[in-house]
């Protein structure tokens, strides 16, 4: 990991406008804002340490995810650990690749948990959101949660992806793409654990690149 940190310092200047706010489940802290003390390249979770902000309760199946991206592109990656103080983002949630385009909202009525993953009310865990720019570089933010039986997704009124913001999931087994228009008026829910990142509502499935399977492994590395 210390060898690309030279090169992430001399990316930072040039993708400044790259970075992203992660607005729900709440961010463990403003790194936008606070850039001076926090920094998004900082891996896992942008230096920021565990419980600095409140922690967000979230369904036993899946919650919602709302990120503001400021960029045209990104590669997306959406990470779990389990426990109070997590070091090791072990589950993923975007098992396949993820492209997202446009400046913009993009809200996520729900990402289901992986199939093999038990988790009872009460349990304490962190997501971690990755994004990916034409650079290579990556930028962290990471939030606090708590898994409730009583917690609920993000309303319609809540969860609303901005025109011209859309994501593509990359599937690595893919022969050909498949594509159909995302906005808005996608965003309805599904609680069922287990599906497969393709079945988010809003997210097309699109072949593989050799370039896009490199950067899987770049940041998912990382987070393991």
């Amino acid at each position: 990991m210390h060898a690309i940190l030279p090169f992430t310092i001399l990316a930072a200047s040039h993708l400044a406008s790259a970075h992203f706010a992660l607005t729900y489940p709440e961010w463990r802290a403003d790194t936008l804002t606070l850039e001076d003390e926090y920094s998004q390249y900082t891996w896992p979770c942008a230096g920021v340490p565990a419980d600095a902000g409140n922690r967000t309760d979230w369904p036993l199946t899946g919650g919602s995810l709302k990120l503001q991206l400021h960029h045209k592109w990104t590669y997306l990656f959406v990470n779990l650990g389990l426990g109070d103080n997590v070091t090791n983002f072990n589950y993923t949630l975007t098992p396949s690749l993820w492209n997202e385009t446009g400046n913009g909202t993009l809200c996520l009525p729900t990402l289901p948990l992986p199939v093999d993953l038990n988790v009872t009310d009460g349990t304490r865990a962190t997501i971690q959101v990755v994004t990916s720019g034409e650079s290579g570089s990556a930028l962290y933010n990471c939030a606090d949660i708590t898994f409730r039986s009583s917690a609920e997704l993000l309303n319609s009124s809540e969860c609303v992806t901005s025109p011209g913001v859309s994501v593509a999931v990359v599937n690595q087994q893919a022969n050909e793409s498949t594509s159909t228009n995302t906005s808005s008026d996608t965003n309805t829910t599904t609680g069922d654990a287990g599906k497969s990142a393709a079945s988010v509502p809003g997210v097309n499935t699109v072949a593989l690149t050799s370039a896009a399977g490199l950067v899987v492994a770049f940041v998912v590395g990382l987070s393991w």
